[in-house]
């Protein structure tokens, strides 16, 4: 089991920015993609940003102009700057890791706890 360490939620105002970060405890054998997803209470979780160990990133709509996600394939580490925050990112916050423990294994999926990130003013 992986376990993947989040940081960097907090209390921002409306127009502000914040920085998460995420790094593998255990890191796995073989890395393939990391990345944020978000969750509202009574909706569905969403993927905001991910990246893969070739650093080929990808976003979601709402987020494409406004963050950026960059990450360490060696560590297995993420970060996601996410800047001129809205009310509507308010959320929480989840780390994610895809890989595996060998190239005849399958893949592995693990989530962090969630990191709260709260949009106000």
């Amino acid at each position: 089991q992986v376990t993947l360490m989040e940081s960097g939620g907090g209390l921002v105002e409306p127009g502000g920015s914040l920085m998460l970060s995420c790094a593998a405890k255990e890191p796995l054998r073989y890395f393939y993609v990391m990345g944020w997803y978000r969750q509202v209470p009574g909706k569905e979780r969403e993927m905001v940003a991910t990246i893969t160990s070739a650093g080929a990133a990808k976003y979601s709509d709402f987020a494409r102009r406004r963050f950026a996600i960059s990450g360490d394939a060696a560590k297995q580490t993420v970060s996601l700057e996410m800047l001129s925050l809205t009310p509507e990112d308010t959320a929480t916050y989840y780390c994610h890791l895809e890989g595996g423990t060998g190239w005849s294994s399958p893949p592995v999926y693990y989530w962090g706890q969630g990191t709260q990130v709260t949009v106000s003013s």
